[in-house]
């Protein structure tokens, strides 16, 4: 059994459109696609006149070579929205398939599944926030076609360990496809779930360049996956996915000068991680800051909703997550610079 077999038979069978950039291989004089002959008017316009490739070589090959894969096993998105959308939209057919999640969790899943007319069937979380198998596993039913999980886990930061992700990928497979988010996986220091794709044909892993690497702006994600799945999704994949200063950006990102930089900026986040967990643990009306392998922390207040009004009404933006199955007391902070973080506390009112 192949993981298309799971796959909308119409998907399967629909002939990709056919760009005329696709077409475009090797001329120079380009009179095929309808854009204008010159450049804007503009600053850094050079080129903008062109359709971007589709899938940039470039841009793939760099983030083949930063995810540990081969590039046929790249597809370049607009951010993970796009690829897990594509996902829905590839294998789940209205009215009758289903996706599963694990809330609390990221709502673009369900929201996507609710898009297409895709069930969603729900496998929370424990107690303690850790995904439990042998519950996940016990609410897969037919028809089930993509089962979800985000680890480290947003909005809680918990990791889903690489043991748990192999006994899922096995016994899941012809049943299912796992789709491992791993937009955080930069800041959990643990081994990708891109390395269980050599064994288990059923996987597929969520990448972005929107929070390690610093463009959440760029809109440049990765879905890393068989090839037969990467060769679906262009099917149904728009022509011109990303646009060139897109490209040349995460480029730019994924240089040496570039890497070195996200190193310096990964360890910084790290750090103040380590400093706001600590110092937010004694702050007054503080009940619990949730351990989190992400660049954010989840914690729970005496009064949530009154200090999120407190933090906005001095210019403080944090991500109320209380409608969140079991966070109810929760807001969720995003590790800033050290100014930043410094602000925080201030308001909160740390050390009075």
């Amino acid at each position: 059994m192949s993981v298309l077999d799971l796959a909308r038979p119409d998907i399967r069978a629909l002939a990709p459109y056919s760009s005329a950039r696709m077409e475009a291989q090797g001329g120079t004089v380009l009179l095929n696609a309808n854009e204008s002959s010159r450049p804007p008017n503009i600053p850094g316009g050079e080129g903008l006149n062109r359709y971007p490739d589709p899938q940039p070589p470039a841009l793939v090959a760099s983030l083949a070579e930063l995810y540990g894969c081969d590039p046929d096993r790249v597809l370049a998105t607009r951010g993970s929205d796009e690829a897990i959308d594509l996902l829905v939209r590839a294998f789940c057919r209205a009215g009758q398939d289903a996706v599963l999640v694990s809330p609390p969790t990221f709502g673009m899943y369900a929201v996507c599944a609710r898009i297409q007319g895709a069930a969603v069937i729900e496998s929370p979380l424990d107690a303690s926030g850790a995904l439990d198998a042998d519950t996940l596993l016990s609410a897969v039913s037919p028809a089930v076609k993509l089962v979800f999980v985000c680890t480290p886990n947003n909005p809680t930061g918990n990791l889903v360990g690489v043991d748990v992700l192999d006994r899922l990928a096995r016994e899941l497979a012809g049943r299912a496809v796992l789709v491992v988010d791993e937009a955080y996986a930069e800041f959990s220091g643990t081994a990708s779930a891109v390395s269980l794709i050599d064994a288990y044909d059923y996987v597929a892993v969520l990448r972005t360049l929107s929070k390690a690497w610093s463009l959440a702006g760029a809109r440049v994600g990765a879905l890393v996956a068989r090839p037969d799945v990467i060769g679906l999704l262009r099917r149904i994949i728009p022509p011109y996915p990303l646009p060139s200063p897109c490209v040349d950006a995460a480029l730019g990102a994924l240089s040496y000068e570039g890497r070195r930089v996200q190193r310096h900026h990964l360890n910084e986040i790290l750090a103040e991680r380590a400093r706001m967990f600590a110092e937010l643990a004694r702050v007054p009306g503080v009940r619990e800051v949730l351990p989190s392998h992400a660049n954010f922390l989840a914690v729970r207040f005496d009064d949530a909703p009154g200090t999120y009004r407190r933090l906005l009404a001095a210019g403080v933006v944090v991500r109320d997550i209380t409608k969140y199955p079991g966070l109810g007391d929760a807001l969720r902070i995003t590790v800033g610079t050290g100014n930043e973080n410094d602000r925080v506390l201030a308001v909160l009112g740390a050390g009075a």
